[in-house]
């Protein structure tokens, strides 16, 4: 095993089309990590269309440790209705398992944070795996609080396509 220098070298750039197939290898890693394998279905020509098309529906941040790519970061924007402003809600946070401890994932935060300044953002959302025990203890460090309250509501699939099909009044 090779060790890491003492302070490796963090850097962060937009991702381009050039990298969606890094982007789908991270996906795929990320969903390995959240025991989602079987649901990570994405393909290089449906990611190209959908974050580089004409009307992209997020944008990618890639972490490299050393020029190594060693994560990334998707997100796109909402809207508060409360606020009156959009937000920015991060969809994907993901550390190569060697690069943890880099400081990639609080860089990557904060890079997403001043986005979010920059956008004049209400505010910067996501959500974690409630078992994601090391992913929640980094959240509280960098001042994130549990919106313990909510629960996260999903239609996919047949139920998605089942209320679709519901006709109208």
């Amino acid at each position: 095993m090779t060790s890491r220098p003492a302070h490796p070298l963090l850097s962060i750039r937009p991702a381009t089309a050039d990298d969606v197939p890094l982007i789908r290898q991270l996906i795929a890693e990320l969903a390995e990590y959240e025991r989602l394998a079987h649901a990570a279905v994405a393909t290089d020509d449906g990611l190209r269309a959908q974050l580089f098309g004409e009307r992209p529906a997020a944008e990618v941040l890639i972490g490299e440790v050393d020029g190594e790519p060693a994560g990334f970061a998707l997100f796109f924007h909402n809207f508060s209705t409360f606020l009156g402003k959009r937000g920015l809600y991060l969809e994907d946070l993901f550390v190569r398992p060697r690069f943890r401890g880099t400081g990639l994932g609080r860089h990557l935060m904060a890079t997403l944070a001043r986005i979010a300044v920059q956008r004049d953002c209400g505010r910067f959302e996501w959500s974690v795996l409630d078992w994601n025990e090391p992913a929640i203890g980094f959240y509280r460090r960098i001042g994130a609080i549990g919106m313990d309250e909510w629960t996260v509501q999903r239609l996919e699939g047949e139920a998605l396509r089942a209320l679709a099909a519901h006709d109208e009044l």
